[in-house]
């Protein structure tokens, strides 16, 4: 299986970091950073501090891009042959549970802003919105947590 991640405007440099760490963990094979999403070099060129202490080290050997547009980026991966999944909650969405990749699979996972989630004209694109059932009172999770459970949901649920 191969496994993409597209962030899309996420603002924390923890939440990136921590996603950094979570790709690794989970066999990710690249990451594209979107919009405002902050990279773990800046402009000038130097690491950024608090991107590196929350991926420790996995921002140095996963591969990622900053890519301007994530519109365009989703339909290129689309003609490559990815299948997209937004994770986001939608009166279209379905349960994260339910998919079942194949082990040769090629997934993007797409994630959005902390604060506003995935913009319709990306959702648009999304071969499936992938969503938490949430149970208690709060109605969503922070976006490196639910990019964790979610990735790893798609690595053991592959048959």
């Amino acid at each position: 299986m191969e496994i993409v991640v597209v962030l899309q405007n996420i603002r924390s440099l923890h939440n990136v970091g921590s996603v950094f760490r979570t790709a690794d963990a989970a066999g990710v094979n690249k990451l594209y950073l979107c919009g405002i999403t902050p990279t773990p070099v800046n402009k000038l060129g130097h690491p950024e501090p608090k991107l590196a202490k929350a991926a420790l080290g996995a921002e140095k050997y996963i591969p990622w891009e900053k890519h301007r547009s994530p519109a365009i980026l989703i339909k290129k991966l689309k003609s490559l042959g990815y299948r997209i999944y937004a994770v986001e909650q939608d009166k279209k969405s379905t349960s994260y549970t339910k998919i079942k990749p194949s082990k040769n699979a090629k997934i993007a996972l797409v994630l959005g802003n902390e604060v506003k989630g995935l913009p319709k004209n990306l959702l648009a694109l999304a071969d499936k919105i992938l969503e938490i059932p949430m149970h208690g009172k709060k109605e969503s999770l922070n976006v490196s947590v639910a990019f964790g459970i979610v990735v790893f949901q798609l690595i053991n649920a592959k048959t």
